[in-house]
């Protein structure tokens, strides 16, 4: 058996693998693929993947540019969604903001610097006109943390992936002002290049057998009565979502990577720019 470690976030977007891993479709073909959940996000999939943690990790596609241009020796080895990340922007349901324009000069909860949701600050910051410098950040680590943030007036709005978040809208702990799509396709699949390098077969054969996986996820039967229990979604809300979400099976293109990249130097995320070679596997 070849033993493998991959990371993730908790979220509807990676039923797919768990699905794979429970119907043995990895082990039968000799690899023992073992997964972790990583509410943190990002920020902690990119320290994992550096640490040696995880080996592969399904990760927010700006989050691994900036640290892979930062060092991180991994390489993007193709796209997982190629939709867009509906990231929602929220606040305490019992705070004064009222719109997006109210939380100019608002703390932002971030799960940790590098994560999803301090970069998206940035390019929410940038779509509304907003001095990107002047953005301040609290960091939560989870959404948990985001509750008792914007709750005890520590932060002021929080963005999250909407549907995932939107039970605390339903429950009355948040409330919603926006939505920020990312302006690119959400998801990859980001491999330590050591990994790459000693295992290409065995990496070759878990994007096949993911990849066929997602090809038909929307139409495994009641997958929508899934998603909803397991991450506790309302059936309504989980349909919406897989109409608007679409996984790919391709690489990473250059088009999309310097799209990126160029807003990640132009928001000053990003110092110094990497090669498409460079990130791509």
């Amino acid at each position: 058996m070849t033993k493998l470690k991959i990371a993730g976030v908790p979220e509807h977007f990676n039923l797919p693998w768990h699905l794979c891993i429970q119907n043995n479709e990895f082990s039968n073909h000799n690899i023992d693929l073992q997964w972790t959940d990583v509410p943190e996000g990002t920020g902690k999939l990119c320290q994992m993947l550096r640490n040696g943690d995880t080996d592969i990790a399904v990760i927010l596609t700006e989050g691994i540019i900036k640290d892979i241009a930062a060092g991180n020796d991994s390489k993007i080895v193709q796209l997982y969604v190629d939709s867009p990340l509906i990231w929602g922007i929220h606040v305490a349901a019992g705070s004064s903001y009222q719109s997006v324009n109210d939380i100019q000069q608002g703390k932002v909860a971030i799960s940790r610097y590098g994560s999803g949701s301090h970069l998206m600050a940035f390019v929410n910051a940038e779509n509304q006109g907003w001095n990107t410098s002047k953005l301040d950040f609290e960091i939560v680590n989870t959404i948990d943390g985001a509750v008792d943030a914007l709750t005890e007036g520590k932060a002021d709005y929080f963005m999250w992936e909407r549907f995932m978040t939107k039970p605390l809208v339903d429950n009355g702990i948040f409330r919603r002002v926006g939505d920020c799509p990312t302006p690119w396709p959400c998801f990859v699949i980001a491999i330590r290049n050591e990994v790459l390098q000693n295992n290409p077969d065995s990496i070759g054969t878990i994007l096949e057998i993911i990849n066929n996986k997602t090809t038909g996820f929307k139409e495994i039967e009641n997958i929508d009565a899934v998603l909803s229990d397991k991450y506790n979604q309302k059936v309504e809300d989980i349909r919406e979502w897989l109409k608007l979400t679409e996984w790919s099976q391709t690489k990473l293109d250059k088009t999309t990577f310097d799209k990126v990249q160029d807003q990640l130097v132009r928001l000053n995320i990003i110092e110094n720019k990497t090669s498409f070679e460079a990130v791509t596997g």
